[in-house]
């Protein structure tokens, strides 16, 4: 993980937190909201980035404890050839069922919340001041407790679905299933979090939207939160 040095916000931070150092940020929102355009900037303003999908990737490899529960549970036909979980092999039987993907969550989540928790402790340990938990799943696996506030990227299906089929080649209308089948409804995620990021206009638009929403965090930090 990368680490920042000590900056303004520290003390604002410690202010707020009894004496601790670190304020957490969970950013979420849904496929294709530009999670991490808004993240990448947030890093450029000198945050720690712990991305969630980098953890999962851990949570599947063998040798860790969701491993041998996700072969026992699917089958070794979602085992590739060199012994890695193949995600392509076991995407397409979790999302044809509501019921297996909940089994599949309910293999991986906990294992991915222990994991973050132990990776913002060592963010805090090596002297990080703002850390940003990016999780499109944030709060549907209910790891915003792990966060002092919530931001939440929108945009609207279509568009959302547009940007994903084009980085992944996976065509739109699987993509729109998959936001529908497997992701928290966007006004309910919008009703749970505490600043919204609309990234609906121009690269600039979203960039300045964070600025203005990370100059009122930094604001709120300076006052007490």
């Amino acid at each position: 993980m990368h680490m920042v040095a000590y900056s303004q916000y520290d003390r604002y931070a410690a202010e707020i937190r009894g004496g601790d150092l670190t304020y957490v940020i969970g950013l979420t929102g849904g496929i294709g909201t530009g999670k991490s355009v808004v993240a990448q900037i947030l890093e450029e303003q000198g945050a720690v980035i712990l991305n969630a999908d980098r953890v999962g990737h851990e949570v599947y490899l063998p040798g860790r404890p969701a491993y041998d529960d996700i072969v026992a549970e699917f089958g070794s036909g979602v085992v590739a050839e060199d012994g890695t979980i193949d995600r392509k092999k076991l995407g397409p039987i979790v999302f044809s069922s509501p019921e297996k993907l909940a089994r599949l969550n309910a293999i991986t989540h906990p294992r991915m919340k222990e994991m973050m928790r132990e990776r913002l402790a060592e963010a805090e340990r090596e002297g990080a001041t703002i850390v940003v938990l990016e999780a499109a799943l944030l709060i549907d696996a209910g790891w915003d407790d792990l966060t002092d506030e919530v931001w939440v990227t929108v945009v609207d299906a279509e568009t959302a679905a547009a940007r994903a089929s084009e980085r992944s080649g996976i065509p739109v209308e699987q993509v729109l299933e998959r936001i529908q089948k497997a992701q928290m409804a966007s006004e309910e995620r919008i009703r749970r979090s505490d600043v919204v990021i609309d990234t609906s206009g121009t690269l600039d638009d979203t960039r300045r939207r964070v600025l203005e929403a990370w100059s009122d965090l930094a604001r709120r930090l300076r006052a007490g939160g």
